[in-house]
């Protein structure tokens, strides 16, 4: 239960770029809360993206900025340089993880003990996962694969989100689901992605107006990812 609520909303975004911002203030305007998994070896990286005949920046922000950019949410591991896990010794994984995680706690000022698996479920397995749980201070780590359900996970460190940001037609229908049902268990709407795939797809109005309708109700626990599993 979430503050003796049954039903709770948060969402998980990756990369720690600068669209976040963004991103947050909407967030804010609503009373929602968020989980930012960034890379602590990238601080201050700068690009661009395409997509959709879009070419869109893709800036990670700076150490310095980190703890006022996301006052109020959650900042979470991303490792430290995004490898795929899967494809490294574990001593690298470890070195990924817990480096990344003791870099961001200090400069947040609180133990960050949550994940975002880079390159996604693609990029993790079993293994992966064992070695987190044993040798690092990340209590759950969320992966990519979309489940479609609001049932809580069996197994935090491979934490599947409800869906991605992008499955617009299907964040509705799973809305319309979660707003209506009168759950006698916990149940989480757990929604994905990156900030800068609103640029990239002209989402954000999109965006806002969904969390206009998914906010506000006195049934749903609004908050970080980490809020919200540790009240399981």
């Amino acid at each position: 239960m979430f503050q003796g609520k049954m039903k709770a909303l948060t969402f998980s975004y990756d990369d720690g770029v600068t669209q976040d911002k963004r991103l947050i203030k909407i967030l804010n305007k609503y009373g929602l809360k968020g989980t930012f998994n960034i890379n602590s070896g990238l601080f201050g990286s700068a690009g661009a993206g395409e997509g959709n005949g879009v070419t869109f920046p893709h800036v990670r922000f700076r150490a310095p900025e980190i703890a006022k950019v996301y006052a109020g949410h959650e900042v979470a591991v991303h490792t430290l340089t995004h490898p795929w896990l899967n494809r490294v010794e574990d001593a690298d994984i470890i070195r990924e993880v817990e480096q990344d995680r003791k870099a961001l706690s200090a400069l947040v000022g609180y133990n960050v003990d949550g994940m975002a698996y880079p390159m996604g479920t693609g990029a993790m397995n079993d293994h992966v996962a064992q070695v987190i749980r044993e040798n690092t201070g990340v209590l759950y780590a969320r992966t990519t694969t979309s489940t479609h359900n609001f049932d809580p996970p069996q197994d935090l460190l491979c934490l599947h989100p409800t869906c991605r940001h992008g499955e617009k037609d299907k964040m509705l229908e799973l809305a319309a689901q979660f707003l209506s049902m009168e759950p006698e268990t916990p149940k989480i709407f757990y929604i994905w992605g990156h900030s800068y795939e609103f640029d990239r797809d002209d989402d954000w109005e999109w965006f806002e107006a969904f969390c206009a309708l998914i906010s506000g109700r006195e049934d749903i626990f609004y908050g970080t990812n980490r809020e919200i599993i540790t009240a399981l």
